[in-house]
């Protein structure tokens, strides 16, 4: 089966429908309700970045969003939660959302990207692992599972520790 998704910026009538997404997908209210509070905090927010991928009748159906964080003292972006009704699950609609959410944040002139996900699903965008880069965090988390991108080969990533945005907890 092969779908075409559209994708695009979230609009404030999407909201209800993201939020459907991420409850249907998160198995946790924490996880479902983390967009909402990234949302809502200006140092973690960055209007264009939240990403949705929708059906043919223009239905959000996969749900993609970069946000601030560091990487020590440079400016970075955290791809944030991905995702996708669980009935489209390996559709596409989640790797969509992914590739229009980095091209939106490289048209911004944004350079790095990290993401703790799951090892097998990002290096399919040209993530690799962030220790190679020396990268790190100030939790635990398996070497194959925190992976960094650079949007702009003229700069290398940074090296140093990630700092999420509050709503991350961490």
């Amino acid at each position: 089966m092969t779908n075409t998704w559209i994708t695009r910026a979230e609009t404030g009538a999407d909201i209800p429908a993201i939020r459907d997404i991420l409850r249907a997908a998160f198995p946790t209210p924490e996880e479902a309700d983390l967009v909402d509070a990234l949302r809502a905090d200006p140092a973690a927010w960055i209007d264009g970045l939240s990403l949705v991928a929708a059906d043919a009748d223009e239905r959000p159906v996969g749900h993609a969003l970069l946000t601030r964080c560091h990487i020590g003292d440079s400016p970075a972006l955290c791809l944030a939660p991905v995702a996708v009704r669980p009935e489209l699950q390996r559709s596409g609609a989640g790797s969509a959302a992914v590739r229009a959410a980095l091209s939106a944040a490289e048209r911004m002139g944004e350079r790095h990207v990290v993401v703790l996900g799951h090892p097998a699903y990002y290096p399919r965008f040209g993530f690799s692992r962030a220790s190679a880069h020396g990268i790190g965090l100030t939790i635990d988390v398996p070497d194959e599972a925190l992976m960094a991108l650079t949007l702009d080969a003229a700069h290398p990533l940074p090296a140093g520790t990630v700092r999420y945005a509050a709503p991350f907890g961490i």
